[in-house]
């Protein structure tokens, strides 16, 4: 789903004359990261650590950055130094690398936990001897130093170039003083959760309320105070250790209260704290329309594609699987029921998109609870045999690409948008299932591998405890008619959102 990998070496049109020769000069995006803490885990244990952090270059930081379409110019033993031609690329990528080092810590102790603070700037910079120089890499590298530990800070340059091409949030920082830097830099924090800043905003009001209703509380209160004992100093005077009757009236309207105890109260009032997912009550849900499948044995990949190799047989126990994929309308049904962390947007009737896996398994937990039933995702088997619709041919129409039988990119007879349409737009495949190729990319139940060595026959999930990646089906929209084939599968980090990625359910007799 990724392009090209550029290369970061300029032409001799990017070549500008310096005092020293023709020196390599280019617009780039460059991203700078840097382990939190890393000589305090050194001290704790230096042969782990160091381990530890080749294991995440080679396994992490290297393959995203470059699935994003970037280059890695070099690591500093803590950190990294990456460069981009797309604001867009490198901004997802730092935050695939966040949120992935997330899943990494879960298996450690806390103690042990390894953070990255990461910067991104757009910039001019030079390129020589594979390393690059100039303000543009020092800005980057002070957005880092100014991070939180997991937190993506980027330049106003880079907001002004991605703003309105990620789905996620952004937190004016301000403009800040950078070390050696003339002009002060607008920072900002990403929020990958594109609620997440609408939240902070609320909480935020809701604390100025409770403090200005606070100071409202404390001046009536001290007003009634004042006129009571100007009206009645005669008595106050003759009677302070014994208060007369009319006093203890006045005492007894406006009753001296704590500060805290106005605090709880007006926050209690302007901010009841929402209930986290695992907390919040089963609600009534809208019962999704089920394809009942017998099951069988079938033959599972193809020859096309080296993940999709050995093609090899399996057998499906029956099971029953969505009609469509996922709607927004029923997405946000669980999003009101404060049971999903995410609230998706879109027409009602078109694929619930940016979702993650573990956003995914949210809803058909939710969906469980709520209809009393096991709903689940579907396994990678289930899905492509769901898709063959009894077929053996490269699409479940035959073994030639068609216009107008998926919606997908180039292949579905309508322009190109940026939103997939409404599910079920297109033909059903001869199970009667709709969008099984094309529309929105599909999570499954299964870990990602490179192919199906050691796959299971039985149909069952392919999955292990540490799982950092998910598999996708079905491509979308913005892919091209090779995704739609049922046998093509790709794999995307668990916890990471992208705009293409949905889900279809399914559930087992």
């Amino acid at each position: 789903m990724r392009g090209d990998i550029s290369s970061i070496h300029p032409s001799t049109d990017n070549k500008t004359q310096g005092s020293s020769g023709l020196t390599p000069r280019r617009l780039a995006v460059i991203v700078v990261g840097d382990i939190v803490g890393y000589s305090r885990l050194m001290e704790l244990d230096e042969e782990g650590t160091h381990a530890r952090v080749k294991r995440i270059e080679r396994d992490l930081i290297e393959p995203t950055i470059t699935e994003h379409s970037g280059r890695l110019v070099k690591t500093t033993g803590d950190g990294f130094i990456a460069i981009f031609d797309s604001p867009v690329e490198a901004v997802r990528c730092g935050i695939v690398i966040q949120q992935s080092m997330v899943g990494r810590n879960a298996s450690q102790p806390k103690p042990a936990w390894m953070s990255y603070r990461i910067g991104v700037n757009l910039g001019d910079v030079i390129i020589e001897d594979g390393d690059v120089y100039g303000d543009g890499v020092n800005i980057a590298a002070r957005l880092e130093g100014l991070a939180e530990p997991g937190q993506v800070y980027i330049s106003g340059g880079v907001y002004e170039q991605i703003k309105h091409k990620i789905v996620c949030g952004y937190e004016s920082l301000g403009d800040r003083k950078i070390k050696n830097i003339t002009d002060p830099v607008r920072v900002y924090r990403v929020l990958p959760d594109p609620s997440a800043f609408n939240k902070a905003r609320r909480r935020r009001e809701g604390l100025l309320v409770a403090l200005l209703t606070l100071m409202l509380l404390v001046i009536a209160s001290g007003t009634v105070w004042f006129f009571a004992n100007r009206s009645h100093t005669g008595e106050v005077a003759d009677g302070a250790a014994n208060p007369g009757p009319r006093q203890a009236e006045v005492l007894k309207e406006v009753p001296p209260a704590s500060p805290r105890t106005q605090i709880e109260t007006t926050q209690s009032q302007q901010s009841p704290a929402a209930p986290t997912p695992s907390q919040a009550p089963p609600q009534a849900a809208r019962e999704p329309e089920m394809i009942a499948l017998p099951g069988g044995t079938f033959a599972m990949g193809s020859n096309d594609d080296i993940s999709e190799k050995p093609v090899h047989k399996v057998t499906i126990k029956p099971f029953a699987i969505g009609a469509r994929p996922v709607t927004v309308r029923e997405w946000n049904e669980c999003a009101i029921a404060k049971a999903c962390a995410l609230e998706v947007v879109g027409s009602d009737d078109a694929p619930a998109t940016n979702v993650s896996w573990s956003d995914a398994k949210q809803y058909v937990a939710w969906l469980s609870r709520a209809t009393r039933k096991p709903y689940r995702l579907p396994t990678e088997a289930e899905w492509e045999y769901a898709a063959r619709g009894g077929t053996q041919t490269k699409y479940w129409w035959g073994d030639e690409s068609r216009v107008g039988m998926a919606n997908c990119k180039g292949c579905s007879g309508v322009p190109s948008t940026d939103q997939p349409g409404k599910v079920g737009a297109f033909k059903p495949n001869p199970f009667g299932l709709y969008d099984m190729g094309g529309t929105v990319d599909q999570w499954v139940e299964d870990c990602g591998h490179r192919n199906y060595q050691g796959a299971p026959i039985d149909g069952s999930a392919w999955v292990e405890n540490d799982c950092g990646s998910h598999v996708l089906r079905s491509g979308s929209w913005k892919n091209d008619v090779r995704y739609v084939r049922p046998s093509n599968r790709d794999s995307y980090d668990t916890n990471v959102r992208y705009p293409t990625h949905g889900l279809r359910i399914a559930i087992s007799p």
